[in-house]
């Protein structure tokens, strides 16, 4: 089965201002009984949005100017904590492709990446800059360049930053680990054969 190449994403954005944003902020730990992914969406930023009875606290991801938005704008040293994969799972099932940021936590990063979704880093005076730029124009669509590694939005471009083994896994569709060994299963039982001790 192929890997989708992620050469760019495109998409309405919201900003999720703060520096060290860390995982159990991003996903409380009461929602990470499940046997599956599939339903973590739900808690995304849950306590950071509603409060103990439910009601809104009136959290950016819930304003109905960013309503369909897929691409986050976050501070430094985002996904920090915990190393709960669970954290970008929520943020991938909730909709989201891409996230811009200052920094990220190297395992939140990576599990980012394992999921096909980029998070890249402008310097801090740009993403502030970004930050105030989708506050003032909610209906228009970012662009992220995972080539040219530039993000685009209300006619300003950014130069952005990544780590380049990671940027290359995600252009040249070998970002999924996992679908990586399920391709190459034949080779693999094949070594095995072969092996005197297997």
């Amino acid at each position: 089965m192929a890997i989708e190449a992620i050469k760019k994403v495109t998409g309405r954005a919201v900003p999720v201002p703060g520096a060290d944003v860390d995982t159990d902020r991003i996903i409380p730990a009461r929602f990470l009984k499940c046997v599956t992914f599939d339903d973590l969406a739900e808690g995304m930023f849950y306590d950071e949005r509603f409060d103990a009875d439910g009601n809104s606290k009136g959290h950016p991801i819930d304003a109905p100017e960013y309503q369909g938005a897929s691409i986050m704008v976050v501070g430094p040293n985002f996904g920090c904590g915990s190393s709960r994969e669970h954290a970008p799972q929520s943020i991938r099932r909730a909709g989201f492709n891409a996230i811009v940021g200052v920094s990220f936590a190297e395992i939140f990063f990576g599990n980012s990446t394992n999921l096909g979704m980029p998070c890249v880093g402008l310097s801090p005076e740009d993403n502030e800059k970004l930050m105030e730029l989708v506050k003032a124009n909610p209906e228009a669509e970012l662009s992220l360049d995972m080539e040219k590694m530039e993000v685009s939005f209300a006619g300003q471009v950014f130069k952005a930053g990544m780590d380049e083994g990671a940027r290359e896994a995600l252009v040249s569709g070998k970002w999924d680990v996992i679908q990586e060994l399920v391709d190459r299963n034949a080779s693999i039982e094949s070594t095995a054969e072969a092996l005197p001790y297997v």
